[in-house]
């Protein structure tokens, strides 16, 4: 039995206290990895951004908002899992000087300075000792290259490339990349195979 830490979802970054930045991610992915993985009888701690899932029960499930959330919640399970899967999109900026009451709309332009965001997976890396680390790469130019530079910098065991348009679907075409050169082709396929594959890859690699 494997302990797997896994993410999902998008984050939030506000604005004030009713606006905020985010993105399409569905939490879809990550979940699905935390169902394939529980199949399997490994143990699942599951990090979660906004999204409309309900958890499986009998898991740690840690909610959270903003992208200093998920990393202060990912960094805190670290050291005790065997396996990252981070399907998780967190948000790269932020407003830096959030607004606490709600801005009024006003005539011409509205400007706002950001800053970025910790970035967790790259963090991750950093950190690893024993961990196996599987990462996300969603890109729609020069995705292989983008993707593999991803893979490297990040200190990744491996990376799944993705577009855009799989936020909004159940299924898409998704290429596996690993450190040695090797990929793995996945033409319109569901999530929930894909993380299937995932389970079996990371006990592989962790063997």
């Amino acid at each position: 039995m494997l302990k797997f830490l896994i993410t999902a979802g998008p984050t939030r970054e506000y604005l004030d206290p009713v606006r905020f930045l985010t993105n399409g991610s569905t939490g879809k992915m990550g979940y699905a990895c935390v169902d394939a993985a529980l199949a399997k009888g490994h143990q699942v701690t599951l990090v979660t951004g906004p999204v409309s899932i309900t958890p499986p029960t009998g898991i740690d499930t840690t909610h959270v908002s903003t992208t200093e959330e998920m990393a202060d919640a990912v960094f805190r399970h670290y050291d005790q899992c065997d396996v990252v899967i981070k399907t998780a999109a967190p948000c790269d900026y932020r407003p830096a000087y959030p607004s606490n009451s709600k801005i009024k709309k006003g005539p011409g332009h509205f400007v706002a300075k950001f800053e970025s965001t910790t970035d967790i997976l790259a963090e991750l890396g950093r950190r690893k000792t024993r961990q196996i680390l599987i990462g996300f790469a969603v890109e729609d130019e020069n995705a292989q290259d983008n993707a593999r530079r991803k893979l490297k910098e990040k200190n990744l065991d491996a990376i799944v490339l993705n577009s855009p348009a799989s936020f909004a679907s159940d299924t898409a075409d998704f290429q596996i990349l690993l450190p040695d050169g090797q990929s793995q082709q996945l033409p319109t396929t569901n999530k929930s195979n894909l993380a299937a594959i995932l389970i079996e890859l990371a006990k592989k690699l962790h063997s």
